[in-house]
């Protein structure tokens, strides 16, 4: 079986057993969240031996040149030389400045390292909890307006990190941030292509930092934006998105629920994705960005390549909690 090379030290892995499986059975802490190779917080580098290709997908070229790699998807075939050292320098201190509420159960955190942090709005970060639990939160601040770094962090039932940040976090505190990571995010270089985003929940993190960053880099085309949730008061930053599109005659804000109540009829008591269905039935040559529930982003991955879109312009951020829990 191939071995693993830590520190002068050697492991052995079991048969199919990946990496990240390995260093735990060996009581070697390795950062890690989702498990499934979307969060990149496992991520480690091999000095020597070849990582299996499925540990590398996912990751810029350069990155996986120098042979980083996926520690959670990596089952080797040869044995691996690491340096878990090599990781480190993606990790970042920031310092809480203001924490809201945007809702009952959504919290919008802001934070400020000492040196700039270069990311794409739309790309994610992991937050580390106290106890050194990991989790991953899109980032919905814009680097060229904002001086700060911005979180929506969804409270989940039982999770630690969401619970730590929604009862226990103070301005003034220090978080541990790793990152940026993601592809989700605007690409200049195409201001004449109709641009639609929709997501559910705290999947607006991404998507309210991509359209702002798309208006501020002068994209010119129609942008069209849903968010969706199950009750209309699991919708936030409402009115801040209305402004928004009152001062730029291109971007359109669409808000649905798919359960009445309230007293805004503007919001459509629809599902998210019969209402961009229904509302923008081509989507031939669109730029696509949806992000949420994995279930529903691969929904509508599905409805808006029909409706003509092409892969190649569908962006996804499937938001994957760990252990049914963040």
């Amino acid at each position: 079986m191939p071995s693993i090379h830590v520190n002068g030290d050697t492991y052995e892995c079991v048969a199919d057993e990946t990496v990240l499986d390995c260093l735990e059975r060996h009581d070697i802490e390795l950062m890690s969240s989702c498990r499934t190779g979307v969060c990149q917080t496992c991520m480690v580098q091999a000095v020597e031996g070849t990582p299996p290709d499925a540990s590398q997908k996912g990751l810029r070229d350069t990155m996986a040149a120098q042979g980083f790699f996926l520690s959670c998807c990596a089952v080797p075939a040869e044995d691996l030389w690491l340096d878990l050292a090599g990781t480190k320098g993606r990790e970042h201190r920031a310092r809480v400045i203001e924490i809201d509420k945007l809702n009952e159960r959504v919290v919008r955190v802001r934070c400020e390292p000492p040196e700039p942090i270069e990311y794409c709005a739309g790309q994610f970060m992991n937050i580390v909890g106290p106890e050194g639990d990991v989790r991953s939160y899109s980032i919905a601040s814009v680097g060229a307006l904002d001086s700060f770094l911005e979180f929506h962090v969804l409270l989940m039932p039982g999770g630690k990190v969401s619970s730590w940040i929604h009862d226990g976090l103070n301005v003034g505190d220090e978080l541990t941030l790793i990152g940026p990571q993601g592809a989700c995010y605007y690409a200049p270089g195409s201001p004449d292509q109709p641009m639609v985003l929709a997501g559910t929940g705290t999947g607006l993190a991404p998507l309210y930092g991509i359209v702002r960053d798309a208006l501020r880099q002068g994209h010119v085309a129609p942008i069209h934006m849903f968010h969706g949730s199950v009750t209309a008061d699991g919708l936030y930053l409402v009115d801040a998105l209305r402004a928004l599109a009152e001062k730029h005659d291109n971007f359109s804000y669409y808000a649905c629920a798919l359960e009445a109540g309230g007293d805004d009829d503007n919001i459509q008591i629809q599902a998210i994705d019969a209402y961009v269905e229904s509302t923008l039935p081509d989507l031939g040559g669109y730029r696509v960005y949806l992000c949420g529930h994995p279930d529903l982003v691969k929904t509508m991955q599905r409805g808006v390549f029909l409706a003509g879109a092409s892969m190649s312009d569908i962006y996804t951020d499937a938001f994957l909690p760990a252990g049914g829990a963040s």
